[in-house]
């Protein structure tokens, strides 16, 4: 019986082999390419890696990676989510009216109180496409808009500044520990642990599975609506978190907070080789696209390239993702049935 069974199981694990091995190359591309950028940019103005400049960099890619990995969780899964934004201006609200009301409050419990916040939105939108069985583009579109008038009404066009909320909050947004900004640790810790959960326990590969092939996943018994519930909660949660670090780092918060970040954050998990068809890549990706997107902002200006280039750069970055993610799963899909063949 041994005999028997082992060809197949030598070849879907041969296939698994390449897949892997398919999108770590994606992963060390992505790597590269930003090293090259940096490279070229240095060139041209060696200041570019100035201290500060470097420290900029680093802040500016915070928010957007955390976004980007609560965002890859549920692209993961063949879904996506257009209220992230929302999520974070609303969020982001709530921290500088919380530190109004009660300027004595821990920061520890406003980060608590942020991304509780956040997982209560996300839990609107896992609801509503597990339960119901709606799309998720068009609810996320929907709450996208709700939650961004939730905002609105709350704010009245009020503006929180930096001086209604407590000095140690607004020093955490721009202290180091050893040169590397404080948010930029959070969103380390927040990569390593989600991307921990995602390899290492079976309910983040079961959610690999959902995108992959949802009647597969479905026939096998896995909970498909309850995990894809509990990655919108997730996507909602680093939302919320976003939000609250997002006020520590800018100081004055309005009801614009987030505004449009949404489409950056997709732009960042699909060109960090996350497969908008689900099913495949990794945090640790989508991560390396917000950091490399921010860094093409930051540098293309310094090369003297026209702001109208700089957007077409990014657009034409994501589909050319998608084509190479498209290549990448025929060869993967190539390798699997060559290797049954084989079996």
């Amino acid at each position: 019986m041994t005999l028997v069974d082992s060809p197949p199981a030598e070849a879907a694990t041969q296939g698994t082999r390449v897949a892997r091995r398919a999108f770590l190359v994606r992963e060390l591309g992505i790597g590269l390419a930003l090293v090259l950028l940096i490279a070229v940019t240095y060139a041209v103005n060696p200041r570019f890696l100035s201290a500060q400049n470097i420290k900029d960099l680093l802040l500016g890619s915070t928010i957007l990676a955390i976004l980007a990995v609560g965002q890859a969780v549920v692209v993961i899964t063949r879904n996506v989510d257009l209220s992230a934004g929302s999520v974070l201006g609303l969020s982001a609200f709530a921290t500088g009216a919380v530190f109004v009301a009660a300027p004595g409050l821990p920061i520890p419990l406003m980060l608590v109180i942020g991304t509780a916040l956040g997982a209560v939105l996300g839990a609107v939108n896992g609801g509503l496409i597990a339960a119901a069985k709606v799309p998720a583009l068009v609810v996320t579109l929907g709450t996208l808009y709700m939650f961004r008038g939730l905002d609105y009404t709350w704010a009245t066009s009020r503006q929180i500044n930096a001086a209604d909320m407590p000095p140690a909050f607004l020093r955490m947004g721009t202290e180091t520990v050893l040169g590397v900004p404080v948010l930029a640790l959070f969103a380390v810790a927040v990569l390593v642990a989600v991307g921990y959960y995602l390899r290492h326990y079976r309910g983040g590969r079961e959610l690999y599975a959902i995108g992959s092939d949802p009647a597969a996943a479905r026939l096998s018994g896995i909970p498909g609506g309850r995990r894809v519930f509990a990655a919108f909660v997730a996507s909602g949660a680093l939302a919320g978190l976003a939000g609250v670090l997002h006020a520590a780092r800018f100081g004055t918060i309005d009801a614009n907070a987030g505004l449009g970040i949404e489409l950056n954050v997709v732009a960042a998990v699909v060109v960090g080789g996350v497969a908008i068809f689900g099913g495949s890549g990794s945090v640790y990706g989508a991560a390396l696209g917000a950091v490399l997107l921010t860094t093409i902002r930051a540098a293309l200006p310094v090369l003297g390239v026209n702001p109208f280039w700089q957007d077409a750069a990014v657009g034409a970055l994501i589909l050319a993702s998608i084509g190479l993610d498209r290549a990448l799963s025929a060869r993967v899909g190539r390798s699997l049935r060559e290797g049954k063949a084989h079996g």
